[in-house]
């Protein structure tokens, strides 16, 4: 149990990026559109929640200003994908070029820099239970905030009546549209949401994981989250158990180097992306077998409110 803590621990810290990464872009594909950029968008939220909270000292409004750098990212995105009706796919590879470039640009003068950061503080009574406590209860209060987070998902997309709107304009966008609900606004909306929830995870890395910049610092977890989502069958839960997967599986690999293993580094710090792979091809093979459910029917494709049958 003493050697399970510290790797649990480490998983959840090490996922916690990822996780909110992925819960921002399962928010974003429930309505329709499909956001590739989510490696450019944690880089800004990592650079703008680094720069604000350096700035000010405050590293909430940090975390502040990378959300709002999400929401204008998906903003830009939903202009492209829902008012001029462009490739939801280019558009996102394009957020993921320009948010890695200028992040780099823009983070120049922050290399090498810290700041104090979000700080861990337990929580009474619960981080005081054998294994668990320690592992999730013993963290600095943006991962605390991504327990709430998925809880409200959960409760979100299943009970309300707006998530049951967000799930109609996914699903069949001109159903939702008969119904009265406007599926532009709709998707604008919660388009912009998930970028901010996306960005925040970037904010994470640089304002309470690390408590520094680092030129490309995200280092492909934009990617793996984007496989997660499919991984989760896009439910808040599961995205929760595959972020701290992977966050496990990185740990494990860094505890191995620092355990003086001889295996050469360049190949443990390969394990996190050969997970991606393993989970990719799990999935395609699912899906050929036609296991796989709960994709949005209208995922990626744009809607003209124009035509009928």
């Amino acid at each position: 149990m003493e050697i399970l803590v510290p790797i649990l621990t480490a998983a959840v810290r090490s996922g916690t990026p990822i996780l909110y990464a992925t819960l921002g872009e399962i928010v974003t594909e429930k309505g329709g559109i499909l956001n590739l950029g989510l490696e450019g968008i944690m880089l800004l939220g990592a650079y703008a929640g680094f720069a604000v909270s350096y700035s000010t000292g405050n590293p909430w409004l940090g975390v502040a200003g990378a959300f709002c750098v999400g929401m204008i990212l998906g903003l830009v995105h939903s202009f492209i994908c829902v008012t001029l009706k462009g490739n939801q796919v280019v558009s996102g590879l394009a957020m993921t070029m320009f948010g890695t470039g200028a992040s780099s640009i823009l983070g120049r003068d922050y290399v090498g820099v810290t700041i104090e950061g979000l700080h861990r503080f337990p929580i009474p009574l619960l981080s005081d239970i054998p294994v668990v406590g320690p592992a999730f209860f013993r963290h600095d209060a943006l991962i605390y905030c991504s327990y709430g987070l998925v809880v409200f998902l959960c409760w979100f997309f299943t009970s309300t009546r707006q998530g049951l709107y967000l799930r109609a304009t996914g699903d069949n966008p001109r159903a939702a549209d008969a119904m009265g609900i406007s599926v532009a606004r709709t998707r604008y909306f919660y388009t912009m949401i998930g970028a901010g929830i996306v960005a925040v995870g970037g904010a994470h890395m640089s304002v309470a994981y690390t408590k520094m910049w680092a030129e490309h610092m995200t280092a492909g977890r934009g990617w793996i989250a984007v496989a997660l989502v499919i991984f989760a069958i896009w439910h808040p839960a599961r995205a929760a158990f595959g972020a701290y997967l992977f966050g496990g599986v990185e740990a494990f690999q860094l505890r191995l180097q620092a355990a003086g293993t001889t295996i050469p580094a360049p190949i443990l710090m390969m394990l996190p992306y050969l997970m991606t792979i393993a989970v990719l091809l799990f999935i395609s093979i699912r899906k050929g077998k036609g296991i796989i459910f709960g994709a949005p029917a209208a995922l990626g494709l744009p809607f003209f409110r124009e035509e009928r049958d």
